[in-house]
């Protein structure tokens, strides 16, 4: 079994800069794609950006593009969300998760990932 820590989270003034890790480790892991997801209180959970394992091909959130850089390193098995330029809006819990299909629907539901990080706290402050 995968298991998955965050780590980066924190709290930072709006325009300035986080980076956030997720690392992977356990059983084989053959993931397909890795992604990131965010949750504000009392909202649901929302896709982020994703990326393939394999080839690096990635997809964002139309309101983090240009903002947030998603990219991975096999070797640590680690994907990073650099996220640049914060906004107020952009407060909540992140979590990064292991999904197994890279299609729309399977890529932008929290349905289409099957093991998931525990979190960590982005709060930006306007």
């Amino acid at each position: 079994q995968v298991q998955l820590v965050e780590s980066g989270g924190g709290l930072v003034q709006a325009g300035e800069s986080l980076r956030l890790s997720c690392a992977a480790s356990g059983r084989t892991f053959s993931s397909t794609v890795m992604g990131w997801f965010r949750q504000a209180p009392g909202k649901e959970r929302e896709f982020v950006a994703a990326v393939s394992w394999s080839a690096g091909n990635t997809y964002y959130l139309d309101s983090v593009k240009g903002r947030f850089t998603i990219s991975r390193d096999n070797a640590k098995k680690t994907v990073y969300l650099q996220m640049n330029s914060l906004k107020a809006e952009d407060t909540a819990a992140y979590y990064c998760a292991v999904g197994t299909r890279w299609d729309g629907s399977s890529l932008l539901s929290p349905r289409g990932y099957d093991t998931w990080g525990q979190g960590t706290q982005v709060t930006v402050t306007s």
